[in-house]
C-alpha cells in the first residue's frame, strides 16, 4: 500500500466535504485539537493510541495518518513495533473475552 498516496487522496476527499460541511470539519478539527495536544499524556503517547485504534478498527487512513504525526511527536520505529504488538493482543483478547461470554450464554439459554 502507497501511504503517501492514500494520505493525500483523503486529505482531498475531507476538503471536498469540509467545502460543503464547514461546520461538522470545523467541529471535528477542534475536537482533534483538544485531544492530542501534550497533557498528562504526552502527544507522542497520545498518536500511538491512536494507531492501536487505527489498527482495531482496520482503517488505513487513521494508521497512516497518526503513524505520520507519531513520527511528527518523536515515536520510534520500536515504538510503534511495540503498540502494533499490543493492538494484536488486544485484537485477539477481546475475541477471547466474547468467546467465554457465548458460551456462557450458550449454558444459560439452553436451561
Amino acid at each position: 500500500m502507497d501511504f503517501k498516496a492514500l494520505l493525500d487522496d483523503t486529505s482531498a476527499n475531507t476538503d471536498s466535504f469540509r467545502a460543503v460541511q464547514p461546520e461538522a470539519a470545523k467541529g471535528f478539527v477542534t475536537m482533534h485539537r483538544a485531544a492530542m495536544g501534550d497533557g498528562v499524556l504526552s502527544t507522542k503517547q497520545k498518536e500511538l493510541q491512536c494507531i492501536a485504534i487505527g489498527i482495531a478498527k482496520q482503517c488505513n487512513d487513521c494508521i497512516g495518518f497518526h503513524v505520520r504525526a507519531a513520527i511528527k511527536a518523536g515515536a520510534t520505529r520500536e515504538e510503534v513495533a511495540e503498540t502494533v504488538s499490543v493492538a494484536i493482543m488486544m485484537g485477539g483478547g477481546p475475541g477471547y473475552m466474547y468467546g467465554s461470554r457465548a458460551l456462557q450464554a450458550f449454558d444459560q439459554l439452553s436451561q
